[in-house]
């Protein structure tokens, strides 16, 4: 390491967020980044710890000791080869990853202060990009044919991996660009959607082929035309809240809103009655999770009148550990992200009873405040109610409750899944990982 004793002498230093007036205005990307004699000094941090948790905590085996020394000394190509070792799209992970190596950083079990991996990640695939470091690959190619159905980023990490080994990939992609849920899930003020059109652009130099809005079906016949067929398809149904009240107007998914928003930056035409927007409403988030933040940000882009979120598990401890789930485990503490910080009345323990209308319009939402007993009998704990019911005034419900995992049929020998399509809602990182340990399977199954 360039300076064994730096983490001794250099605090951890977050680029944090444009200023909250400012940032509500538009969709722009809401981090800011620090300058480069301040991203190497943090990158100088990353200290000779011997077992480095990191690699195990990274679902792709990233190596943050040498490309944060790589950094750290200047050697931004070096840093950005390291980097790109392990991880393919180190600039998507370096924008909406929780930073898994975060928590499992030794200096965060030593003192809560780990070393800005996420950030360094991020700063150096923008300093390739800038750079010219990152340069076309044209794979030889040896004739064999494969077809990956999706294109999130289980099926760009999974179509970029097998191009890479010199297999002609299609793309099939049921909605009208790729990146999935990177491109309809995430919001331009995490995930600017340029970072993923330029990446794209590099998938078509070397030789990827992109099908934009066709539908697959995995059948015998679609299946029989290639070598292999990787299905990526992701989550597509949401977790539904069925209670009275359900078909009222103002009720949605929570896709539905983030979606036809990004569609509308990237200059699709809505039409005023298809048109979602929380604009001048009381808003009710249904859920704690990401995608619930998500739209707290979002609606107050939209300029919505207030912004309540509620989950129906207990508050997780204010961190920053968690007694309950100690170490090695990812710690279940309280998490405010930078749509949080917008304004946001958070409440837990509540559970939805009705929604409540007038003329078919969403007036309200009835809400029983609960606590989790636990189960005499062992599994679940027990859900009992606690005072009485009460209303909260509403005009728009976003249900952001998670997504179900597909089921599927029994398919050929050349048929893989990978991703969400497999294990069900996940994490970008681990979609990416299991993409490309996806291309390992079909690259093996067809070289026997």
């Amino acid at each position: 390491m360039g300076n064994p004793k730096a983490f001794m002498e250099i605090g951890r230093q977050e680029a944090g967020y444009r200023p909250l007036h400012d940032r509500i205005l538009d969709f722009g990307e809401v981090e800011q980044t620090l300058n480069t004699r301040e991203r190497k000094q943090q990158a100088s941090r990353c200290m000779d710890c011997g077992v480095p948790f990191c690699h195990w905590a990274c679902p792709l085996g990233n190596k943050p000791p040498e490309w944060n020394d790589a950094l750290f000394k200047g050697e931004w190509e070096l840093a950005y080869e390291l980097l790109s070792a392990t991880n393919p799209f180190p600039e998507f992970t370096g924008r909406v990853c929780p930073a898994l190596c975060e928590k499992g950083c030794v200096l965060n079990l030593f003192n809560h202060e780990p070393t800005t991996n996420r950030e360094n990640e991020a700063a150096i695939t923008e300093a390739a990009f800038r750079e010219g470091y990152i340069r076309v690959v044209n794979p030889q190619r040896n004739g064999k044919r494969i077809a990956v159905i999706g294109s999130g980023p289980a099926g760009l990490a999974a179509a970029n991996e097998l191009n890479l080994m010199g297999y002609s990939v299609t793309v099939f992609e049921k909605s009208e660009s790729a990146g999935g849920l990177l491109r309809y899930g995430i919001p331009n003020f995490k995930l600017n959607k340029a970072i993923i059109d330029r990446r794209l652009r590099i998938l078509e130099s070397e030789g990827v082929e992109f099908r934009y809005g066709e539908s697959v079906e995995c059948d015998g016949k679609f299946s029989s035309q290639y070598d292999a067929v990787v299905i990526a398809t992701g989550t597509p149904t949401a977790r539904d809240l069925v209670i009275k009240g359900r078909d009222l107007k103002g009720v949605h998914f929570a896709l539905d809103l983030l979606s036809q928003q990004n569609r509308i930056l990237a200059g699709v035409e809505i039409s005023k009655s298809e048109r979602i927007t929380a604009k001048g409403k009381d808003v009710l988030v249904i859920g704690g999770g990401d995608t619930g933040s998500d739209c707290i940000g979002t609606a107050h882009r939209q300029g919505c009148k207030s912004v309540t979120q509620i989950e129906i598990m207990p508050k997780p401890v204010e961190g920053p550990d968690d007694p309950q789930n100690p170490w090695p485990n990812y710690p279940r503490t309280l998490k405010t992200t930078s749509s949080h910080e917008e304004g946001c009345t958070r409440r837990w323990n509540i559970n939805t009873l009705e929604f409540i209308g007038k003329e078919g319009k969403l007036t309200g939402v009835k809400v029983q405040e609960i606590e989790w007993k636990k189960n005499p009998s062992g599994g679940r704990p027990v859900m009992v109610s606690k005072g009485n019911p009460e209303i909260i005034k509403a005009d728009m419900v976003l249900l952001a409750m998670g997504f179900l995992k597909p089921d599927h049929p029994d398919y050929s020998d050349n048929v893989f899944i990978c991703g969400d399509a497999l294990n069900g809602a996940s994490l970008v990182v681990r979609a990416m990982s299991s993409g490309k340990e996806t291309a390992k399977r079909i690259h093996n199954y067809l070289s026997k």
